[in-house]
Order: C-alpha cells, then sequence, then structure tokens
C-alpha cells in the first residue's frame, strides 16, 4: 500500500570511500585501476626476469604505453571487440613540416563530378549570352517578335492619338 509523497528510505545517496579502505582493498568502487596495475606490475616482473639489463627509460615508456592502451577511451563497441579490418581507413596524422605543398590532391568522384557540372553549366551560360545555343535563338526570335509586335501596338497608338487630335480640331472649326 503506498505511503503518499515520500519514500520511505532515503535513496540515491552517494558513498565515498575513504583512502584505508580503497588501500586495503574493501571499497565498493570497481577494481579496474587496481588490476591494472596489477598487471603492470606483472609485466615488469616478467620483462626484467626476461632482460635484467633494460634500461629504466625503456620501461619507463613500456609502462606508460601499457597505461595508455588500458586507459584509452574506446567509441562504441571498440573497447569491447578487438577487430583487425583491413578496409578500415585509419586517420593519418601529418606534420606541418611534412606537410607536402606542391602534392596535388586526388578528388573523389562526386567532386569530380560536381565541379566538371559546374563548368559544364558555365560554359552553357557563356554559349547562352552570345547567342550560340538553340533556346537562345529560340528566346532571341521571340524577343524580336515582342519588339516588332509592341513597336506596331506603339505606332497604331500614335495614329488613334492623331486622329482624335484632328477630330477635335475639325470640332472646333
Amino acid at each position: 500500500m503506498g505511503r503518499g509523497k515520500f519514500k520511505g528510505k532515503p535513496t540515491g545517496r552517494r558513498q565515498f570511500s575513504t583512502p584505508e579502505e580503497m588501500l586495503a582493498g574493501t571499497s565498493a568502487r570497481p577494481r579496474t585501476f587496481k588490476q591494472a596495475e596489477a598487471k603492470e606490475e606483472e609485466e615488469e616482473e616478467r620483462s626484467e626476469e626476461e632482460s635484467g639489463e633494460e634500461s629504466e627509460e625503456e620501461s619507463e615508456s613500456k609502462s606508460a604505453w601499457l597505461y595508455f592502451c588500458l586507459f584509452k577511451k574506446r567509441k562504441g563497441t571498440q573497447g569491447v571487440i578487438e577487430i583487425e579490418n583491413p578496409n578500415l581507413v585509419k586517420p593519418k596524422t601529418l606534420k606541418a613540416r611534412d606537410v607536402d605543398i606542391e602534392k596535388t590532391t586526388e578528388l573523389s568522384r562526386r567532386e569530380r563530378e560536381e565541379i566538371e557540372k559546374q563548368k559544364a553549366h558555365e560554359r552553357y551560360m557563356r554559349m547562352q549570352e552570345q547567342g550560340k545555343t538553340e533556346q537562345a535563338r529560340k528566346d532571341l526570335d521571340r524577343l524580336a517578335l515582342i519588339r516588332q509586335q509592341r513597336a506596331e501596338a506603339a505606332k497604331k497608338r500614335e495614329e488613334e492619338k492623331a486622329a482624335k487630335e484632328q477630330k477635335k480640331v475639325e470640332a472646333r472649326k
């Protein structure tokens, strides 16, 4: 049966572990960091047994690399499944000094088609302005016909106006 608005016991409290609990290993927090450290130490011991004369720099770089591999944040299912996809394109990072300015990059098919389409359109528009395309010829013929009709209409209006004025002049006499 419901007791009302509030819950019987407080939920969602944060539990912080003390440094003593963390050292003792009795903490309720996940132990992934400790497991990673343990793996790292085991690998260091193995590598020391195999090659006793390894320098400190190499061991430090190896431990840094192991840390990076273990705690690198991965997206999606990359952390769950280790894949070796030959088709996967890995991003190539180039430094500024390694970039070849003179080298031309190849365009993708879509980019090439887009550029060709733009050039063809520009060519067509230039031909259109010069009146060399069929559509331009039709437009120019239509325009000439319209100009001729307008000129005839204007001439007719002038004649009608002149005729009206002639009638007014005759009516006054």
